[in-house]
């Protein structure tokens, strides 16, 4: 097996006294685990940054072998790593997508959302400009692993308009008449999660509120401590911008 191809990096797992095991994510080829030698080298070190994009030579005699990967740096999102906001968002999407995905399969959708979700943070470091597309990110995720909202009508009555709530046990929407009596005991469902465009502070929270529960209870809620840790400092940061904190 060898293939040449562009790829984000997504976590780096010490192995051995010079190497590294990185996970990268592609748009063609899905989340990949290959072992680079010299990665804890100060050439590579930075190369291999969570957040950054490369062009990776992935190789193996046979197919149940851990690959070994020679990178290229094509573009650095190193210096965001240096702001709280961004590098938490940073650190909460390649770390939710390294824990996730199986490895191997392809997610081209998943790929394309992530690159542009690091993108808008790179574009406009205040959250207030990528909060939307974080919240349409982790929608995404829960679809792409089957876990997906209905978001499209009321549960109860079948109305596609006046969704204003979740239903936080089976993800589907509800209408406002539906859901006064239950108010409390259901999840926000933001407007542009249903008819895109920008988001405020207020909307982004509800929206994170929103896919945090059924991230957290589906996606996981079995795996990595320092991965649930990782969003849960991402929301304090951005309850903090908010004010809400």
């Amino acid at each position: 097996m060898r293939f040449t191809t562009p790829a984000i990096i997504l976590s780096l797992r010490i192995h051995g006294e010079h190497g590294a095991i990185v996970r990268m994510m592609t748009p063609d080829h899905g989340l990949q685990a290959a072992y680079v030698r010299g990665a804890r080298g100060r050439r590579l070190r930075p190369v291999l940054m969570a957040g950054n994009e490369v062009e990776a030579e992935l190789s193996a005699r046979t197919e149940g072998q851990l690959p070994q990967a020679t990178v290229e740096l094509l573009h650095s999102r190193g210096p965001l790593l240096a702001e709280p906001l961004p590098a938490a968002a940073i650190d909460w999407a390649t770390a939710l997508t390294a824990t996730a995905l199986p490895e191997g399969q392809p997610y081209p959708r998943l790929h394309a959302a992530l690159d542009g979700l690091l993108a808008a943070v790179e574009a406009a470091p205040a959250a207030s400009g990528w909060g939307a597309a974080l919240v349409r990110y982790e929608l995404l995720m829960l679809a792409e692993l089957g876990f997906g909202l209905d978001l499209d009508q009321c549960v109860v009555t079948g109305d596609h308009d006046g969704l204003v709530a979740v239903s936080p046990r089976s993800g589907k929407a509800v209408s406002a008449a539906e859901a006064e009596p239950y108010l409390g005991q259901l999840l926000p469902l933001p407007t542009f999660v249903r008819e895109g465009g920008t988001a405020g502070w207020p909307d982004i929270v509800d929206g994170l509120a929103l896919t945090g529960h059924f991230l957290l209870r589906d996606v996981i809620s079995d795996r990595s401590t320092p991965v649930a840790e990782s969003r849960h400092r991402l929301v304090e940061r951005l309850h903090r911008a908010a004010g809400l904190a």
